[in-house]
């Protein structure tokens, strides 16, 4: 069996799906991994790091996907790499298949499996396979070390000879993964953190990591089965905007990371609410790609509104490409593995088993 990446473009995406330390992994396995020339160049990590290990190396991206039984990726290839992918070959990544749906059916047509990560099932045996949880814990971090960078205060409390300096206040909107990780780092660099959520499970994590919990009265739990959020009652919204409204007047950053899989990003900070909160506040908004949690996020830049800077990045993950690549690369191979018939020595698309089946895009 042989398995390879291909290159992505790298002013949309710096990851990379094969790591040294994996592709040491996917040899041992049985495969013969075959990458394209200057690989991890970018992060760092030569060819001949590749090769030591027994990496082969082909430099026509052609004769690399023709003779590759599965191609491990970031993103959706462009529609002129798909369109060099034959039958029965298989593709594994994060294909956004709500927003890339036609294209993918399109190529489902032609026999190909299209596996997408994030449509993993949030049970216990997938957890070493959950590309959100491992990259959305690394964009919560970073989303509040670049808010602290735009942010012209101290985080921390400091008591001088001079006087004190107050620690910032922070209000994480969305504990999910990216938002709990938000919450702990926010802390350890020693502001005062609030956060709320709509699914009250939430209450407990965020007190956990020295969080304050903002809750409204008579909060519904809007999660479902697979632990997502859902969308709240138009009753429960006008009491969230009231708490949020209040609290937003004494808070400097807010880190927006609440996210509807499949839909736009709900959005939970207004323009009154902005237009109240004190000049020189910060709000990242990691909702930023799915149209942000603010009507005023815009990917990629800094938006000034009245002395509040709005920002949001279509992918910040690219600020941290080698940790984030490491995570990925082993979330893949843990995947692969429970594909793979070590026996055979052959793919086994077992759709009795829960994990194949509901990432396996039909």
């Amino acid at each position: 069996m042989k398995i390879t990446s291909i290159l992505e473009d790298k002013k949309i995406e710096k990851r990379i799906a094969v790591t040294p330390d994996v592709a040491k992994k996917y040899i041992g396995l049985g495969f013969e991994l075959f990458l394209q020339e200057n690989y991890g160049l970018h992060l760092g990590i030569s060819d001949g790091e590749y090769k030591a290990i027994g990496v082969n190396f082909l430099k026509d991206e052609k004769e690399l996907i023709n003779s590759s039984d599965v191609i491990i990726q970031l993103g959706l290839p462009s529609d002129d790499k798909l369109s060099l992918i034959r039958e029965n070959q298989i593709v594994i990544g994060i294909l956004n298949p709500y927003v890339n749906k036609e294209k993918i059916e399109n190529f489902t047509k032609k026999k190909i499996n299209f596996f997408s990560l994030e449509l993993l099932p949030r049970i216990t045996r997938a957890q070493s396979m959950d590309i959100l949880s491992s990259q959305a814990n690394l964009a919560g971090y970073k989303a509040v070390v670049e808010s602290f960078a735009y942010f012209e205060k101290a985080i921390p409390m400091m008591m001088t000879a001079a006087g004190t300096v107050p620690a910032a206040k922070v209000l994480v909107v969305g504990a999910g993964v990216a938002g709990l990780q938000a919450i702990a780092t926010a802390k350890r660099m020693g502001a005062i953190v609030f956060a709320t959520d709509v699914r009250m499970a939430s209450k407990e994590q965020v007190e956990s990591l020295g969080g304050k919990f903002l809750t409204v009265e008579g909060a519904e739990n809007l999660e479902t089965e697979e632990g997502y959020a859902k969308e709240a009652s138009e009753d429960f919204k006008k009491k969230q905007e009231d708490l949020l409204g209040e609290t937003l007047k004494k808070i400097d950053i807010v880190i927006c990371t609440a996210l509807i899989p499949g839909k736009k990003a709900p959005i939970i900070i207004k323009e009154e609410m902005i237009n109240n909160m004190k000049v020189g506040s910060v709000i990242y908004d990691l909702a930023a790609i799915q149209g942000g949690n603010t009507i005023f996020t815009e990917v990629d830049k800094v938006i000034d509104k009245k002395g509040v800077k709005i920002m949001g990045e279509k992918n910040i993950l690219n600020k941290l490409p080698i940790s984030a690549s490491s995570l990925y690369a082993k979330n893949v191979f843990n995947f692969v593995v429970n594909l793979y018939d070590k026996e055979n020595k052959k793919i086994n698309i077992n759709l009795e088993d829960e994990i194949i089946e509901k990432t396996l895009i039909k």
